[in-house]
């Protein structure tokens, strides 16, 4: 080869090479090594985990875009909490990551309720606490069920099984010392399905443990005449002191129609959780591209809109991943 090709060869190179460098989320996310996959797990579509775990996507393709890592985000709908909180404890990759209620990761952390059978996770680990959330009954007017107690005779929709709403809803009947045999039906619908089975009057009542607004409760109160039902009294306190994790709360009044004042109820709030073998720079990035873009996350749900840096850092009943407090510290946030 002449000197005029080898120039010419160099001065190819040089290019090619520059164009690299200047291509978002290529030469820099390079350094990093190849491709890192990971799925969030979240619940149904007319839910709020769905859309929050597509905005977390979301966030995480614009840092890939710009470099910052080499991570490559997906977002499934699930059968919700119990779900993904088995799903992270099976991943043999360690790169499932997943929307879980508070007593769900209670439960699943320490072996306890329907996690008995499998015993204590203590790999399981926090990088984020999300929305609160209330334990919502919906029962269709003509039902005549004015509280909680009205239930017994009714048909009643109990949930999807290995879902959230189920489990807390099965740890309060445990409390009225309940069983399915209590009610005149015992469904087990999923979300996206319960307020058309409500309105086709299929079911009396049914329960979703969600924050607020929720499309599921416009739909059966715009669809039909139904209303959102207190679950207050002697019985609700013990179980509440019984589970600290489920705070009282209320569904604020004025969000749908035939439900006017605030309707008192308790509710534990959402968490993204993983294993605690996710990659140290994953769980990090994840955490940046949350905490860092509150007012983004915000405005993916109206559920999530009084979220904030603080209301993030509580909720939760486990350790947090090294990757998230490896973010906070950069950050100059304190946690306890």
């Amino acid at each position: 080869m002449s000197n005029k090709s080898v120039l010419t060869f160099l001065a190819i190179a040089f290019c090619l090479g520059l164009v690299a460098l200047l291509q978002p989320g290529t030469a820099a996310a390079q350094t990093s090594g190849d491709v890192q996959y990971i799925k969030i797990g979240t619940g149904g579509l007319t839910g709020v985990y769905y859309p929050t775990g597509g905005t977390i996507c979301q966030l995480m393709a614009r840092g890939q875009r710009n470099g910052e890592h080499n991570i490559d985000c997906k977002v499934e709908s699930t059968a919700a909490s119990v779900f993904n909180a088995n799903t992270i404890r099976s991943d043999k990759d360690h790169m499932y990551l997943g929307i879980v209620q508070s007593d769900v990761q209670y439960q699943a952390y320490n072996g306890v309720d329907q996690f008995t059978a499998a015993g204590p996770d203590p790999n399981l680990r926090v990088v984020a606490n999300l929305q609160s959330e209330a334990f919502t009954l919906v029962a269709r007017k003509d039902a005549n069920i004015v509280t909680f107690d009205d239930l017994p005779g009714k048909r009643m929709n109990l949930g999807d099984p290995g879902s959230g709403n189920r489990n807390t809803l099965e740890l309060l009947m445990q409390e009225y010392a309940w069983t399915p045999e209590t009610f005149k039906l015992a469904t087990d619908l999923k979300p996206a399905d319960m307020a058309g089975a409500l309105c086709d009057n299929k079911i009396d009542a049914y329960v979703y443990v969600i924050g607020h607004p929720n499309g599921s409760l416009t739909e059966a109160t715009t669809t039909c005449e139904s209303i959102v039902v207190p679950v207050a009294g002697p019985k609700v306190d013990a179980f509440v002191a019984k589970y600290p994790f489920y705070p009282p709360t209320v569904v604020p009044g004025g969000l749908y129609k035939g439900t006017d004042a605030d309707v008192p109820t308790f509710g534990p709030k959402a968490t993204l959780l993983v294993h605690a073998e996710l990659p140290e720079e994953i769980a990090y990035q994840v955490t940046k591209a949350v905490f860092a873009n509150v007012e983004e996350l915000k405005n993916s749900h109206p559920a999530l809109s009084a979220l904030t840096v603080e209301s993030m850092l509580v909720g939760s009943t486990i350790p947090w991943h090294p990757g998230a407090l490896r973010y906070f510290k950069e950050a100059g946030i304190t946690v306890k």
